[in-house]
């Protein structure tokens, strides 16, 4: 079942700003990332589709509801992580999850048989009786994911869900949405502005600017295969690349990753030589995918293109140096 579908979805406030125009779009079942800007229209998608707010003009179709008509059924059957900070400081974790599941029509026993679950799978189960108002940030967010799991929806809306984190935070809640995604079942949309971020874990990709859809694809339609090997060692990086570089190879470090041209077959011979000679745990030898930032950062003429400069660059920069989003 197609999880969101829009017809020309319009959102004006007052007459005079537009959230959404003309925007139709369909969100099949994954993890998807919908990116744009601060101010893009992100949030106010999220909220017509659960009903919270009502369209302007269009259609918007969840899980095959009507949300305008059947919000609360829509609601029932959907997660929502909010982006800003709306926790009660003085309850603990289980009794607020506990709450929000007989909030959406768990029984007393089950809801609190869930929160309990649901703690303990983003990682909270020994914190679950603290005051939330003791969290740190990370913790917060993923008492904000556990609510929104807390009744087994069928769809995650979660709306910059690694707000106020630092990269380890960040880091763990990617993997921790990707795994709701991929062994819980659940399809996941996730806003953001971090494009670098949810191009990580995401099967697809909506990207919106001032309200109108920018582009639409599964990731692998939006990445190609380069004629470039991506080498990864556990230790002896630098040692491994003077190595390939007295080889005759051109060699180009990224990150962990060491990049080199793929002349021929004979340059896997001479990578795995030398990884060998050198005794090097060999984590990853394979051809480079271009990334997705990578791929809007080198076509600025096509203004319906976001951009970003590098993982995990804000897409409101990235826009202002690019002609992309602003």
């Amino acid at each position: 079942m197609t999880l969101i579908a829009t017809q020309s979805l319009t959102k004006t406030y007052g007459n005079q700003v537009t959230a959404l125009s003309d925007l139709t779009v369909t969100v099949e079942p994954g993890i998807v990332g919908l990116v744009g800007a601060n101010g893009a229209g992100k949030s106010t998608f999220i909220k017509i589709m659960l009903g919270l707010l009502g369209p302007s003009g269009g259609q918007a179709r969840v899980l095959g509801l009507d949300p305008t008509v059947d919000g609360h059924e829509v609601r029932t059957r959907v997660g929502y992580m909010p982006e800003h900070d709306c926790l009660p400081p003085d309850l603990s974790a289980a009794e607020f999850v506990t709450h929000m599941g007989r909030m959406s029509g768990l029984p007393r026993t089950t809801a609190r048989e869930r929160a309990s679950e649901t703690l303990r799978h983003v990682g909270l189960y020994e914190e679950r009786y603290r005051q939330i108002g003791g969290y740190s940030t990370g913790m917060k967010q993923r008492v904000k994911l556990a609510q929104a799991l807390v009744h087994d929806p069928d769809l995650l809306l979660l709306d910059e869900p690694t707000n106020g984190l630092d990269p380890a935070g960040r880091d763990a809640m990617l993997a921790l949405i990707e795994r709701i995604g991929t062994e819980f079942g659940i399809s996941v949309l996730v806003c953001s502005h971090l494009l670098g971020e949810v191009e990580r874990i995401c099967d697809a990709l909506v990207a919106i600017e001032g309200g109108r859809l920018l582009r639409s694809a599964q990731l692998s339609d939006m990445t190609t295969v380069t004629e470039v090997l991506s080498i990864e060692v556990s230790e002896g990086t630098e040692e491994l690349a003077a190595r390939l570089t007295e080889a005759g190879l051109s060699v180009r470090a990224e990150g962990q990753l060491l990049l080199v041209p793929l002349v021929d077959d004979t340059t896997y011979d001479l990578i795995l030589t030398a990884v060998a000679e050198l005794d090097l745990p060999l984590h990853r030898l394979d051809q480079r995918r271009h990334r997705v930032a990578e791929l809007f950062a080198t076509e600025p003429t096509e203004p319906t293109e976001p951009a970003e400069p590098a993982e995990p660059a804000d897409l409101a920069d990235a826009g202002t140096t690019t002609g992309g989003l602003q």
